[in-house]
């Protein structure tokens, strides 16, 4: 997984310099990216997304007071759909947060809500801790921008069932299931169960009687 990592981050990166036209957004990436950044690319990004795919290191946004302003990471996938990602560490976001730079960081939120960012911070703590949380995090946060591809092996009851799972962040029930499909409990319950043997889904709960299911990651 390190060594696939690693040949895809080096190839984007190369990307990004070889297309980059902006000087400053340039030697912020040629200056590395910061070990935060690299760590939730390395720990949760590169495993369930497996490439780099419209994703912008130090993206360059301007102020009310026509300042710049960089996002660790932002995620552009066209049709004028904006995410931005940022990697809050616990020492300059939260022990050593003074009241001016507090405010600064709730404008700077304001603002790119009001330019219709979706923004999502994720604590380094939780990417050490918590890895496989961030990446479900990560999947719902995609599937609110894309309709991820799916197998075309899959039909489109399972593939919307995919597409279901990747918006949650919580195991879900054949019920719940069945009511975003308008269908049976019973059909429900008979794709979960093809998705689990794929591997796709895994069962969240239950043991003689499977309760909630969850994607794999």
């Amino acid at each position: 997984m390190n060594i696939e990592f690693e040949k895809a981050y080096e190839a984007w990166l190369g990307l990004l310099l070889e297309k980059e036209t902006n000087l400053r957004v340039r030697s912020r990436i040629e200056n590395g990216l910061e070990h935060a950044t690299l760590e939730f690319l390395r720990s949760v990004w590169f495993p369930v997304i497996r490439n780099f795919n419209h994703l912008h290191p130090e993206w360059e946004v301007q102020d009310f007071h026509n300042g710049y302003r960089y996002l660790d990471l932002a995620f552009l996938p066209g049709n004028g759909v904006k995410g931005g990602i940022e990697i809050q560490g616990y020492g300059p976001h939260a022990r050593d947060l003074d009241v001016r730079r507090f405010k600064d960081l709730c404008w700077r939120h304001c603002l790119l809500t009001l330019d219709d960012w979706t923004f999502l911070p994720i604590a380094y703590l939780s990417i050490k801790e918590e890895p496989k949380r961030c990446q479900q995090l990560v999947l719902s946060f995609m599937g609110k921008f894309v309709a991820t591809d799916t197998p075309s092996s899959f039909n489109w009851l399972e593939a919307e069932c995919i597409r279901y799972a990747r918006r949650l962040l919580r195991p879900f029930t054949p019920s719940e299931l069945a009511t975003h499909l308008g269908i049976t409990d019973h059909h429900a319950r008979r794709i979960l169960h093809n998705l689990v043997i794929q591997q796709v889904l895994h069962v969240a709960s239950g043991k003689q009687r499977y309760r909630t299911y969850a994607l794999r990651t």
